[in-house]
């Protein structure tokens, strides 16, 4: 039996402690940073903030104490924005332990230092001069579906052997199978990078421009995310996986994806910051993530058409019909 706490009451991290206490065998913590949401969580036994209609077990203890929620704990599990890792590692740092396991399902790169999240955790710790093995969970996986227990498969990446086969033993159920890896650069790129992809593939939806035009930007989206993903060390056969094409294709395609939706409706016309106040206060990465992973690729001198397209829809308010006419009339080249 683990003591796993789930740091982060978002639908994902709601979704990932449904499915653990589903499972059974593990005494479960939910870590909320809003009081109102745990209080509610615990009273209704729902998250109606986040993830409504799905309720939530008294075998799922809902808290906002951080020194709480991670006293216990042998895996902490955390989930939330990735412009709020630096500031909750942070936090958590003072009640984090040696023989503790760290797990990240935050999918983006941090703004200005352009790191990956696993390097987020490991410059905060190391502040605090803490040396915690670190994994991250990534792959297709749509937080309701996840909740309601429909077959789900993820990777869980780890430079630890022993981490990454822990967490395959504990999290996997029979809706939930977990796929171990060593490349974590490889599944956090796939991982971030997609959603922009996503936004892209939303926006042609949006100009009503066909699945001719969708095709064209997954399949050419997975080489140009592949190609960083490679320049920064990762490996081209993790991108061809589940964190990689895998989840590239759900987000670009599935109805429950806030990436696709925002592209969609800039394709529609409408302006980002109306489209984003509609999310109410949830998160579409890729929005964060595009101009992150431009200044990555200028880094690293990998060239990322589709992705220049989107920062240019996103932070120059560029036509989405001219972004398409210019990715169209590019030079032609070999595959």
């Amino acid at each position: 039996m683990s003591r796993i706490a789930v740091m982060g009451s978002g639908a994902w991290g709601t979704a990932i402690a449904l499915s653990l206490a589903r499972r059974g065998g593990h005494v479960l913590t939910l870590w909320s940073h809003s009081p109102e949401v745990s209080e509610t969580i615990a009273e209704s036994g729902e998250n109606a903030a986040f993830l409504p209609g799905f309720p939530i077990p008294k075998s799922i203890r809902a808290m906002s104490s951080i020194e709480e929620a991670l006293r216990d704990a042998d895996i902490v599990f955390s989930v939330m924005p990735s412009h709020h890792v630096r500031a909750s590692y942070e936090q958590f740092a003072p009640f984090l332990r040696s023989g503790k396991m760290l797990v990240s399902a935050t999918k983006g790169i941090e703004d200005g230092m352009l790191l990956r999240m696993s390097e987020v955790i490991a410059d905060v710790l190391g502040k605090f001069s803490l040396s915690l093995p670190v994994g991250v969970l990534s792959g297709p996986s749509f937080a309701r579906e996840v909740a309601a227990g429909f077959p789900t498969a993820i990777t869980i990446a780890s430079q630890d052997a022993d981490l990454a086969a822990r967490v395959q033993r504990e999290f996997g159920s029979q809706s939930l199978r977990l796929y171990t890896n060593d490349d974590v650069i490889g599944v956090e790129l796939g991982g971030a990078l997609k959603n922009v992809i996503a936004i892209a593939v939303g926006i042609v939806s949006g100009l009503g421009l066909g699945d001719n035009s969708a095709a064209a930007l997954i399949t050419r989206g997975i080489a140009e995310t592949t190609r960083l993903a490679v320049a920064c060390g990762g490996r081209s056969e993790t991108l061809a996986g589940l964190s990689g094409i895998g989840d590239l294709v759900l987000t670009c395609t599935g109805s429950l994806s806030r990436n696709r939706t925002v592209g969609i409706e800039l394709g529609k016309g409408r302006r980002l910051a109306e489209i984003l106040a509609g999310l109410h206060g949830k998160v579409a990465e890729g929005v964060r993530t595009t101009s992150a992973a431009l200044e990555l690729a200028r880094l690293h001198h990998v060239e990322m058409p589709i992705t220049q397209q989107v920062a240019a829809i996103l932070l120059e308010d560029k036509s989405p019909v001219e972004a398409m006419r210019e990715l169209m009339s590019r030079p032609g080249r070999d595959e």
